[in-house]
């Protein structure tokens, strides 16, 4: 097979004018050492829930909150989806669009233990296994248990282990890079194989729409448009200057991804980066002193599993969604160390403050610490800085 080919110099002569395929020194093979399978299980929580109750089979059933409430869909079955819901949305919404559904409290134990079933499937053909979620990993199986050469054949045979142990579909892509592999595994869901060859690579991303891109959201992709880029072709076309020059760090990201190249190892255990609570509220609010009431109950969550863990944070986020769905973050990384519900709250009301809430009714409200690590040897617990609720708004 022909080697396929990117550009990795970037810097001379591309932009949006340039062809699609420059010559000479800037091209290098593309690596074909590594064989990535991505697994991802179809509509896990509501295939679970299909599964162990066998009237619900057929039917659009949700996994979320209470319709009349203020939950959201954190899963759905595929019957529901042709009703256009998805997960994240609201379950009013969801209601409205299939006065139909069943609406299920979400068994996140009952989740776990048959995660725990399909990743035991997985080890046994790798070490090299990632999790991102309950219901879906990254696999290396350049070199595997087995000693099976063709990464499609592993996919199958897990395939089919997860159907005859488990009762349940899963959807799995194979490549040579995780990008590549995840994209490939929501291809032909659910219940779908997708193989994406090393001589395939280029000439898929050149057709893929960056909206399926990974890190490309919305608002990335209304960017991209506005600049002409549609497809990963016309990603190409931009120089790594060009694109980090328009989107910061990330047009690093986006200059090696439009041209097959993707290093990121799969990491085996994968160290927390964060630790965080949320919360959707009953009722919208415009009362700033009940929003740090809430999140004083959020810092004692987010305080006491620090604690458990023996570890502590640098930065501190705050989330806050609107009752419009528009959701900020404020962030403060002030030098000290975030060890408890105390330093936490110490920084809260400055970054409340920071923020349109009070002004504009809330929704949901969160909390996050990252930048996480084990407490110094002999650091001295941080004096917080005293709470002081705001005064209650009038009007």
């Amino acid at each position: 097979m022909p080697p396929v080919y990117a550009n990795v110099n970037g810097e001379a002569g591309t932009g949006p004018s340039a062809g699609a395929r420059p010559a000479g020194r800037d091209m290098v093979a593309v690596t074909r050492a590594r064989k990535i399978i991505h697994v991802d299980m179809d509509a896990f929580f509501a295939a679970v829930e299909q599964r162990d109750n066998p009237a619900l089979r057929g039917r659009p059933v949700i996994v979320g909150g209470d319709p009349r409430g203020r939950g959201v869909v954190a899963a759905c079955s595929y019957e529901a989806r042709a009703f256009g819901i998805h997960s994240a949305m609201s379950c009013a919404r969801a209601l409205r669009l299939c006065p139909d559904a069943v609406f299920l409290r979400p068994d996140r134990d009952r989740y776990r233990r048959v995660s725990a079933q399909i990743m035991a499937i997985f080890c046994r053909y790798t070490d090299l296994v990632e999790p991102l979620s309950l219901d879906e990993a990254y696999l290396d199986v350049t070199r595997n248990h087995p000693g099976i050469p063709s990464a499609t054949r592993i996919a199958v045979a897990i395939r089919r282990e997860i159907r005859e142990q488990t009762g349940l579909t899963a959807s799995a892509g194979v490549s040579c890079n995780k990008f590549l592999a995840k994209v490939a595994s929501d291809m032909n869901k659910p219940d779908g194989l997708t193989v994406i060859r090393p001589e395939q690579a280029l000439a898929f991303i050149h057709r893929l729409p960056v909206g399926r891109f990974f890190g490309v959201g919305p608002v990335t992709e209304r960017r991209m448009q506005a600049l002409g880029i549609r497809t990963g072709a016309d990603l190409y076309r931009y120089s790594r200057r060009e694109l980090v020059a328009v989107f910061g760090k990330a047009g690093e990201f986006f200059f090696d991804i439009a041209r097959g190249i993707d290093r990121r190892p799969v990491r085996p255990r994968r160290e927390r980066r964060s630790i965080g609570a949320e919360t959707t509220l009953a009722r919208d609010t415009g009362d700033r002193q009940q929003m740090l009431t809430i999140l004083a109950g959020l810092a004692d969550r987010v305080g006491g599993a620090l604690e458990q863990r023996r570890i502590c944070g640098r930065t501190l986020t705050l989330k806050v969604r609107y009752r419009d769905f528009t959701t900020v973050t404020r962030s403060r990384t002030p030098g000290i160390l975030f060890m408890d519900s105390g330093d936490i709250m110490g920084h809260v009301p400055g970054l409340l403050a920071a923020t349109a809430a009070g002004r504009n009714k809330v929704r949901l409200l969160g909390i996050t610490v990252s930048g996480l690590a084990g407490i110094p040897e002999g650091a001295c617990r941080q004096l917080p800085l005293p709470f002081v609720p705001l005064p209650r708004q009038g009007g």
